[in-house]
């Protein structure tokens, strides 16, 4: 290869490589100007998130949103540097993201409404819930689907959006529940008597609360009895031991004291026909 030749082959190639190795140069600076900012952010992202009590599940998925966010801006700003048409690359990634939403739409609208309950929070893990024609305890709360242990300890998953698409009876947010029951007793009982008795039974249970007061009224008189409503107030952890004591005691001390507590009765009438 004469002089003329190595000549005219460095002054073409020396320009390219020059070209190129710009080009690339300010492909990886911008991957790794790209890469700082993105963790930067998701990190700034995370401790505002953590500073407004947001939940742990929701500051992870948002803080990766914005990492691969710029991170896949860096990616395609690096390409453009090499002559790629990212116009076209853009749109191919929309239509791509418009089929997969289209065929995930229901897990979609499980994420919308699991992310909707993060931020608002309506309930919690450790609340006592009835929701989707379940009664259970919370156990995780996540961006698809939330866990709840029923009262029996089976392990209910219910999917976010039916979830919130129906009415949530969060019985823990107040703190405290009253307990609805019904005492009937004879007609020929004495009302006062019974009534006294019913108060007596809600006053001495170590967790029937005193304020707000118990309330024992007569609110019916039926068929074969006069139903009085007792209703105590207890803390939501301490429900069923106040339901299933008070229930006890009300047929204990009836019996100790003489009040009668009717059943229903049908009376049968037998007739003779005429032959």
């Amino acid at each position: 290869m004469d002089q003329s030749t190595w000549t005219k082959i460095t002054e073409e190639v020396i320009p390219l490589i020059t070209q190129w190795g710009i080009q690339v140069l300010g492909a990886i600076v911008i991957l790794i100007v790209g890469r700082i900012i993105a963790g930067w952010a998701a990190s700034m992202v995370s401790k505002a998130l953590r500073k407004s009590k947001t939940d742990e599940t929701l500051i992870g998925f948002l803080s990766a949103m914005v990492r691969y966010g710029i991170l896949a801006f860096a990616l395609i700003a690096a390409l453009k540097k090499f002559g790629v048409e990212t116009t076209s690359f853009v749109a191919v990634l929309g239509a791509a993201g418009l089929a997969i939403g289209l065929a995930l739409q229901g897990s979609l609208a499980n994420f919308a409404a699991g992310v909707m309950m993060l931020i608002f929070k309506p309930i919690k893990v450790g609340d006592l819930i009835e929701a989707g024609g379940n009664l259970g305890v919370v156990r995780k709360v996540g961006l698809f689907v939330t866990s709840m242990d029923s009262l029996e300890n089976k392990r209910i998953i219910i999917p976010n959006a039916t979830l919130t698409g129906d009415v949530i009876t969060n019985l823990t947010t107040n703190g405290t529940l009253r307990v609805d029951l019904v005492a009937g007793i004879g007609y020929g009982d004495q009302i006062p008597k019974a009534k006294k008795i019913l108060e007596e039974i809600c006053a001495s249970h170590p967790k029937v609360l005193k304020d707000p007061a118990p309330q024992v009224a007569v609110s019916e008189l039926g068929d074969s009895s006069v139903n009085f409503v007792v209703r105590p107030w207890c803390k939501v952890e301490d429900y069923w031991d106040v339901y299933f004591d008070v229930t006890e005691a009300i047929k204990l001390r009836f019996d100790e004291n003489s009040v009668s507590i009717p059943f229903p009765q049908r009376d049968v009438h037998l007739f003779q026909a005429q032959s």
